[in-house]
């Protein structure tokens, strides 16, 4: 018969809690919205590979520069909205959806 031991398992909540805060706080509010340009960053990156494309053809593509696509998907940049957009239609060939709570 086995023993189930204890862990020190903390719930993603609790560690998010811990480390940047409860939800409402400025901390977790800045966290929560670097995180979201870090997965939109993840996001175009994906997309790009999956067209086979390079960071300069798909820059070409939406006029922009190589080192711009470069700092998005790096997480080192902030986008307009016009840009983001840009880069989905003419880059990517895609559409934009937004969603948004409150």
């Amino acid at each position: 018969m086995q023993t189930k031991e204890k862990t020190n398992l903390t719930s993603w909540d609790d560690h998010l809690d811990t480390r940047h805060g409860k939800p409402g706080t400025p901390a977790r509010e800045e966290w929560e919205q670097e995180f979201e340009a870090f997965k939109l960053g993840v996001l175009l990156g994906e997309a790009r590979v999956k067209l086979k494309m390079t960071q300069e053809e798909l820059a070409k593509k939406c006029g922009t520069s190589k080192a711009y696509i470069s700092r998005i998907e790096n997480d080192a940049s902030d986008i307009r909205l016009s840009t983001l957009m840009r880069i989905i239609n003419q880059g990517l060939g895609g559409h934009l959806k937004l969603t948004f709570d409150v």
